[in-house]
This record gives structure tokens, sequence and C-alpha cells, in this order.
């Protein structure tokens, strides 16, 4: 696979991992814990767990066509746990890939 198509799956799983993390944390998670609906973490949960599985994968292809060092790698699958980070994440590891550099240094 050449590094722009690994690029092109990890930015795709970027964005849908950030979404699904922001639909968890700001509209699941008060459903369940102000109006008392745990319906809709269970479902959005499981589903951002999984999306966020394909995010690793993603992931660790660009930094094994990158040859990103570890640590870069291990920063840039971080962001997928906080919010809004792999949005950032995702632009700057686009510039730097494509400018042939580091995700992170």
């Amino acid at each position: 696979m050449p590094i722009e198509t690994a690029l092109l799956a990890y930015r795709i799983a970027a964005w849908v991992t950030g979404v699904g993390l922001l639909v968890l944390v700001l509209i699941a998670m008060p459903m369940k814990y102000i109006f008392g609906q745990p319906e809709l973490v269970a479902v959005v949960g499981v589903t951002h767990g999984f999306l966020y599985m394909i995010y690793i994968v993603c992931t660790l292809l660009l930094a094994e066509r990158g040859r990103w060092k570890p640590l870069d790698a291990l920063l840039i699958l971080i962001a997928g746990t906080i919010p809004v980070a792999s949005f950032i994440a995702e632009r700057r590891v686009t510039h730097r890939v494509r400018a042939g550099r580091s995700p992170v240094s």
C-alpha cells in the first residue's frame, strides 16, 4: 500500500473516530448521566470502540509506511482518545507526511 493510500485511510479513520468520540462525550454521556437514558452510551460507546480499533490499524500502517519512531506513533494513537485531538493530529500528520517529515517532532 503506498503512503498516500495509508494517509487517506488514516485521515478518514481520524475524522470518523473523532466525530464518534464527540458524539459519545457531548451527547450520549449527558443523556445517560443527566437524563438517565443509558441506551445511547451503549450504542455509541461500542461503535466508538470499534472505530478506534480501525484508527489504530490505520495509524500503525501509516507509521510503518512513513517509518515513524514508535513514540510518534504512540502519541498519534493517544490523540484518538481525547476529544478534538484526533482532528488536530490529523491536520498535523497530513501536512508533515506530505512534506516527508516526522508527524510529531
